[in-house]
């Protein structure tokens, strides 16, 4: 390799480098006073063993973050898919795994490749098992209002304020 191809690489890997820990330095949600994330779950381990294969089968981490990580290859502005299960419930889950159209229940102002892909293919017991670990996420009730602005800023592209976002 020659040295100009060097500083070139050694560049593009520190940019790379540089931009995984900027990505985890904002990931990170830390309660203040108890240095802990505000997220957690309430499966059983049998039920986090399968729900969390399934997220890994589907490719979920492909566009969502979750545990407050998110695949650094990716920029979809989908939402995380921490502490949903403190916003919506096991039904509601449900169905929209099992809708044809997704975005008929929840719309998407994404490009048609990134929105949210239908599940109704999928077998109902995967579908119901997705939608009882995905109701399990929950986040502590103190960072609960700053869950339901991230959802409704990466579905609207606004703040619950009003505010335009990214």
């Amino acid at each position: 390799m020659k040295k100009g191809e060097k500083v070139i690489f050694g560049g593009v890997a520190l940019l790379v480098v540089g931009g995984v820990i900027v990505n985890a330095f904002k990931a990170s949600h830390f309660d203040p006073e108890q240095g802990r994330i505000p997220f957690y779950t309430t499966a059983s381990p049998e039920l986090r063993a399968a729900g969390e294969k399934l997220i890994k089968d589907l490719e979920c981490r492909k566009c969502h973050a979750m545990w407050t990580i998110r695949d650094p290859m990716q920029a979809v502005p989908a939402p995380p898919l921490d502490g949903l299960g403190s916003l919506k419930d096991e039904t509601w889950f449900y169905t929209y795994f099992s809708a044809p159209d997704p975005q008929a229940i929840l719309p998407s102002r994404l490009k048609a490749e990134y929105r949210m892909p239908s599940f109704a293919h999928m077998p109902e017991t995967e579908r119901r098992t997705l939608a009882a670990y995905m109701a399990t996420l929950k986040v502590e009730d103190w960072y609960l209002e700053e869950t339901r602005n991230r959802e409704f800023e990466k579905l609207t592209g606004k703040s619950l304020n009003g505010e335009s976002g990214e």
